[in-house]
């Protein structure tokens, strides 16, 4: 195979550069020319991993993808380019030892099979991308799923529609008219299809396999390959879907579907009597069990995520981690069937940990870092992907009794050029007296690591259900806020994730009291504890809830910062019930109801109301695309702050939604965020 498919091993350098002489400050260009190591997926002998490289091209404005194999057979291997494989991604193994992956064919994405030795061959030609697949096991069928109107088969080619309006009027008779950020195309959902392969080329027209269902599966707009799964015979599917309908902007109830592979039945739902979600469906190896996650209560989409086992035989269903104060986010059986390993939040970590199958132990097999893309192997051990607060992904390998060994280092060159930082954690009593955790990231080297006073870039997170923990980040990335000479500092106030479900709770109908609590004991703690931290030069950032907690801060809290920077955040919460998308999350944040059913808990924590105390200065920052937290709610905020002569700056990305993801706006984005805090904070103190 490494002759066959791989490239010269001289390609390797691109990893392995000498370390450079001096360090420098990190910019947002660094951070977008990263290398970023996707997924893998390893072969069926575990000899070899399967991922996704992709690089920046700055001056087109996108990155772009290259497939790698790693040998895992050999130590210190480096990863390899396929040859032939340029522009591929999402790559799989098949049963048969070929590479299957998608790669531009024009302007679409379509389905290439490469065998030992051979050429990438497009074996589907669909008139939409193809937005992923699987691989049935046995290698004798293809599920693939993309965005698709009302049709039998992928290429609705046997299907006439209606003549489209000459006018230009979108026009709607429900809601989620948009999500997240695009406009609905009423009929227009993300639908699998199932296509025998025979001969390594798709067949027939391909079966939809959700029969009458009206629903998105993959769940939009987040949800991928991990809410598909096949039995191991590769005879059915199983596939998550939340029903489409009059309820769908206030529905959390995704269900698990079971469909014959071959669509010679309609799907049933197996989680109907669960009106919460129900997600990530996997096979236990012997197909006996289906294992996924259900949060108990309807409406709420950060509720706990609790491990279930399903027998397939009977039916019978038990909450495998129930007594496990921790909500899974990943599930994949071990080898033998006889444990998963899942990961999950834990006081700012994400591990890597294991659950016996039979009695539901779990144990930690990891440490430090964000870990995800778990991936069993047939010896008992696993690779995983790892980032930290320090440097993004590389893969990683933990066996059978929790050693853990980095397997790649594909920023090793450039991480080297780079002024090196630390993470301290620190905890303090806040609302309540309950403890509540914060991290520190401080430049380690000179000339800001002898200062004597720094700069504090307060960042606080999104969500409001989140963390800033140790993981990094291609949008806030505390390493990054340091780069002026600034000591990034974060609190998991309550409501935050990794810290047990009560906690994460605790911010229901109570959006600015204890989180705004937390945040100024926080912020008084480790400012008095740590003498490097210029108390009275600090500037407060964040998006999204941090966005809402700035315009909060704003008319709660208005003389202790510098400068505010607000991205995408509420301004007003009666118009914000209106306007936003996924009316569950609004509505259970503030007690469960519409905001004509109880006004008073929109209006409680409500920003627009105490306008009249605004006076710091800030920057708000906002995309048109958002159909989140509209842009309309920036717009509000930047006329409160010029109404009152409040020194203020107003960025609109037309082509960004909730988040800044293209990377010349993302750099942008730094550039006027460093910029206004740089206006407003003293620059470091000298020894």
């Amino acid at each position: 195979m490494t002759k066959a498919l791989l490239l010269a091993a001289a390609s390797a350098a691109a990893f392995a550069f000498a370390l450079p002489a001096a360090a420098r400050p990190m910019t947002a260009t660094d951070m977008h020319m990263m290398h970023r190591l996707g997924a893998p997926e390893v072969s069926p002998d575990g000899k070899w991993a399967l991922f996704t490289i992709s690089d920046t091209d700055l001056a087109a404005n996108k990155r772009n993808n290259t497939l790698y194999l790693l040998d895992l057979t050999k130590s210190g291997a480096s990863p390899q380019p396929v040859a032939g494989a340029e522009k591929g991604h999402d790559g799989v193994f098949g049963p048969d030892g070929a590479l299957y992956f998608l790669k531009p064919v024009g302007d679409r994405d379509q389905l290439h099979r490469m065998t030992v030795g051979g050429q990438a061959v497009a074996i589907s030609d669909f008139g939409a991308d193809v937005s992923g697949f699987k691989i049935s096991p046995a290698g004798d069928r293809v599920i693939v799923w993309a965005d698709q109107r009302d049709c039998p088969d992928i290429a609705c080619a046997a299907t006439t529609f209606p003549a489209k309006p000459e006018g230009s009027a979108r026009t709607y008779d429900k809601m989620f008219v948009r999500h997240w950020d695009t406009w609905a195309e009423p009929g227009t959902r993300s639908r699998i299809y199932s296509y025998p392969l025979e001969g390594g080329k798709l067949t027939g027209m391909g079966v939809r396999l959700t029969g009458e269902l009206e629903g998105d599966t993959p769940s939009k707009p987040f949800g991928g390959g991990e809410e598909i799964a096949l039995s191991p015979d590769g005879k059915t599917v199983y596939f998550t879907l939340r029903e489409a309908g009059r309820i769908e902007p206030l529905s959390t109830n995704l269900d698990i579907f079971a469909s014959p592979a071959d669509g010679s039945a309609p799907p049933v739902n197996l989680t109907d009597a669960n009106d919460g979600t129900d997600n990530l469906p996997a096979v236990s190896p012997d197909g006996r069990t289906l294992a996924y996650f259900a949060m108990a209560r309807p409406g709420y989409e950060a509720d706990r995520q609790i491990l279930q086992l399903r027998d397939l035989a009977s039916g019978q269903t038990r909450a495998l981690t129930q007594s496990w104060d921790r909500s899974v986010a990943s599930i994949a059986w071990a080898a033998d069937g006889k444990s998963l390993l899942v990961t999950a939040e834990d006081t700012q970590e994400t591990p890597v940990f294991r659950v016996d199958a039979a009695t539901g132990k779990v144990t930690r097999l990891t440490r430090e870092g964000t870990s995800g893309n778990v991936r069993p192997l047939p010896d008992g051990s696993a690779i995983f992907t790892q980032n930290s607060v320090m440097a993004p992904d590389d893969l990683f390998r933990v066996d059978r009794r929790g050693r853990v060994r980095q397997l790649t280092n594909v920023n090793r060159a450039l991480l080297a050029e780079l002024d090196p930082v630390k993470l301290e954690r620190f905890s303090f009593a806040g609302a309540n007296g309950d403890k509540v955790w914060g991290i520190k990231v401080k430049p380690a080297g000179p000339p800001y690591a002898a200062a004597a006073k720094l700069p504090v870039a307060f960042l606080v997170h999104g969500g409001p259900q989140g963390s800033f923990g140790n993981g990094w980040s291609y949008r806030w990335n505390p390493r990054l806020f340091t780069s002026p000479g600034y000591i990034a500092v974060a609190i998991d106030f309550h409501g935050s994730t990794g810290y047990g479900q009560a906690f994460t709770d605790s911010i229901n109908k109570d959006w600015g009291g204890k989180p705004l609590e937390d945040l100024q004991k926080g912020l008084a703690y480790v400012t008095a504890n740590d003498a490097q931290l210029d108390a009275d030069n600090v500037c407060a950032a964040g998006a999204s809830y941090g966005g809402y907690m700035m315009n909060w801060i704003e008319g709660r809290w208005p003389d202790r910062f510098k400068c505010l920077v607000q991205h995408d955040g509420v301004f007003d919460a009666r118009a914000m019930a209106y306007e936003t998308e996924e009316l569950w999350f609004d509505e259970w944040e503030h007690g469960g109801k519409a905001y004509f059913e109880a006004p008073e808990e929109f209006e409680k924590w409500n920003p627009v109301n105490h306008v009249a105390a605004w006076k710091t200065p800030m920057l708000v920052v906002t995309g048109e695309k958002d159909f989140r937290i509209p842009y309309t709610q920036g717009l509000a905020a930047f006329t409160a702050l010029q109404r009152r002569n409040i020194p203020s700056r107003l960025v609109v990305f037309p082509d960004e939604n909730h988040w800044v993801l293209k990377p010349k706006n993302s750099i942008q984005w730094y550039d006027e965020v460093f910029k206004w805090m740089g206006q407003h904070l003293q620059p470091a103190a000298a020894q």
